[in-house]
């Protein structure tokens, strides 16, 4: 358990070295993470070595079943910091629909996108065939060949 958090800790610290390094506008555990999923999406599922390591996964569980816990200074914050939160409720209610909203919107397209049956490409030709050249297209064509002196 010891092992499974220093690497939860490590992807961390790596993740912020890269956002500091790379100037990004992301927090460094959220690119840790990031980077920590990566990895285990490309590790191979064996019986010998699991994908994901026994002791990695019950210190998963473990934070997550507490995670609760980690929302209390959050809410300390919020209580804190009411005065502001009285003095500008407006955008702030505003921000929340409006990213809820965004986020409804955009999760619904990508699921759509995902989810819906592709169409195999067809070559052009057997897409539309070409047409002739229409007689209105041709006695435009005569005008304008007839207008050169």
């Amino acid at each position: 358990m010891i092992a499974a958090i220093l690497l939860l800790i490590a992807c961390e610290l790596v993740g912020e070295v890269a956002r500091e390094a790379l100037t990004l506008p992301v927090p460094g555990p959220v690119i840790g993470m990031f980077l920590l999923a990566a990895v285990l999406s490309v590790r191979k599922d064996r019986p010998e070595r699991p994908a994901i390591p026994a002791p990695l996964g019950s210190t998963a569980e473990t934070l997550i079943s507490h995670m609760g816990l980690l929302f209390v200074p959050a809410g300390v914050g919020i209580v804190a910091e009411i005065g502001v939160l009285r003095a500008e409720w407006l955008p702030i209610v505003a921000g929340l629909i409006g990213s809820t909203v965004l986020s409804l919107a955009v999760t619904g397209l990508v699921m759509h996108w995902t989810t819906s049956p592709r169409r195999e490409k067809q070559p052009r030709s057997e897409i539309e065939p070409r047409r002739e050249v229409g007689p209105t297209l041709a006695v435009v064509r005569a005008s304008r060949q007839r207008r050169v002196p």
